[in-house]
């Protein structure tokens, strides 16, 4: 039997030239408080007054508290210092760690309202808010144009995320370390967009936020935070997250997926394939490039049997598809079968050197009758373009500029390269533009997918985001419509 151990909570006091207020901050935590703390780490991020030895006093005077006070030598920025400080905690086993300021606007009385939710295993982060209680925030003090700026950008960053926060930019938190080391909060920007940046990341990886609310206090410390400069940086903060979802941009801060998205999307590339299917009896079906199968259960789903294969074996797969692979697609195939009914390989021939050669090696599987669906990007799309006529082309994340795309391909060049395989080109289908849907923004975005479908319909060649291609064996005359 393990007996648990007592949850080890440490506290961030992030301190900037707050030699005139950081020993009263840290007398403010409560006393029946303290015993629980493991460890406070008071972090001087390169003051230019005494802060750090200010901070070295008050630790001398409590050696009954276990107190480390550290001094940057050079200015880490307020991301930078919150990154070394949740580093230590990740390093030390810490179990919650709480971000306290060293100027005493947030008041540390609180701090348990913050802990005890993660402790309690209710929440993974909390905050405290100064918004949730109607006219506290003024009554507190909070200038009228910081209460506007908040209510405005919060308001800002809700709808772009989807979430309900009533404030984002408290900097009075708690987190549990184990959410910490789920995150990649180390990519975050050094400045103040750091909070929103990790809030971003929280939500991503659909761990549990609680706010509680907190007094508002505002004396005479120093702002440090620039408001236009700040508000634009926290708008491009959720924008490009929002952004590098829909594959656009390599923002190394935004989580990447840990499987290939399913384009469930009306008009989206997997939508036109599995549409293809419902018309087809039952069969065998090959799907190439499977990842981790979320298309071949969607297949498998209409009665077909599903054999999946991939260069990678990703675990999901084998409760999605009825068999799997691993094979490289640059090579020789496996023995995998042959007379499949349906080969589908989407998003597939842009990763390869030579499709040629795969397109061939599909062909030998591919029954009589049978018919190989592929799915590509069209380089000739808008956005491409205006890439490399303004002179700003650089890879994406997804999407037609994916950094690992090793060919792009127009339909004339993509035509080039049929033309070399023994299949005849029965159907060439255009996908719109894939816009990821935000419950709060879903019917902006609706109208917008609409426009581009139209579009679409209109001319292809320059709206068209993916070629859907059907194609049969050479040796067969009729045509199925």
């Amino acid at each position: 039997m393990t007996t648990q151990h007592e949850p080890r909570i440490a506290v961030l006091v992030v301190a900037y030239n707050a030699s005139t207020t950081l020993e009263e901050t840290l007398e403010r935590i409560p006393d029946g408080f303290r015993d629980r703390i493991a460890e406070i780490i008071v972090a001087d991020d390169a003051s230019d007054d005494d802060t750090f030895e200010k901070g070295a006093k008050w630790r001398d005077r409590n050696p009954h508290i276990n107190t480390t006070v550290v001094r940057h030598v050079e200015n880490r920025g307020y991301g930078g210092n919150q990154k070394a400080g949740y580093q230590v905690a990740i390093d030390k086993g810490f179990d919650v760690i709480v971000l306290l300021h060293a100027d005493g606007q947030y008041a540390p009385e609180c701090i348990e309202k913050l802990v005890e939710p993660i402790l309690q295993g209710h929440a993974d982060a909390v905050f405290g808010s100064r918004m949730m209680e109607p006219g506290a925030a003024r009554r507190g003090g909070m200038p009228l144009y910081k209460y506007v700026g908040n209510k405005i950008l919060t308001k800002v960053e809700n709808t772009v995320l989807g979430s309900s926060l009533s404030e984002f930019h408290s900097g009075y938190r708690a987190y549990s370390v184990a959410a910490l080391k789920a995150i990649p909060f180390t990519a975050n920007s050094d400045g103040f967009d750091f909070d929103t940046q990790i809030i971003v990341q929280l939500l991503d990886a659909d761990k549990r936020i609680l706010e509680v609310p907190i007094p508002t206090f505002y004396g005479d410390e120093i702002c440090y935070v620039n408001g236009l400069p700040y508000a634009r940086d926290v708008v491009k903060a959720v924008v490009s997250y929002r952004m590098s979802k829909a594959g656009f941009g390599l923002s190394n801060w935004v989580p990447p997926p840990d499987e290939y998205d399913l384009k469930e999307e009306e008009g989206s590339s997997h939508s036109i394939i599995l549409d293809q299917l419902k018309h087809l009896p039952a069969g065998k079906v090959l799907e190439v490039g499977c990842s981790s199968g979320l298309l071949a259960e969607q297949v498998r789903g209409m009665g077909h049997h599903v054999t999946a294969i991939d260069p990678e074996e990703h675990p999901k797969v084998h409760g999605r598809a009825d068999a799997f692979y691993r094979a490289d697609l640059e090579a020789e195939l496996p023995d995998i079968g042959t007379d499949f009914d349906v080969i589908i390989a989407a998003d597939v021939i842009e990763h390869v050197k030579h499709p040629e050669h795969l397109i061939s090696e599909l062909t030998q599987r591919l029954g009589k009758e049978g018919r190989l669906i592929i799915s590509t990007p069209n380089f000739g799309h808008w956005y491409p373009r205006i890439r490399v006529v303004t002179g700003s082309f650089d890879y994406d994340r997804r999407g037609i500029l994916d950094n690992t795309h090793l060919r792009f391909f127009t339909k004339r060049g993509l035509t080039r390269i049929l033309d070399r395989v023994p299949l005849v080109v029965e159907d060439i289908k255009y996908s719109a533009t894939p816009f990821p849907m935000v419950e709060s923004q879903s019917r902006t975005l609706r109208a917008i997918s609409a426009i581009d479908q139209a579009l679409v319909k209109a001319r292809p060649s320059l709206f068209g985001y993916q070629f859907i291609i059907t194609m049969r064996p050479k040796n067969l005359d009729s045509i199925i419509g």
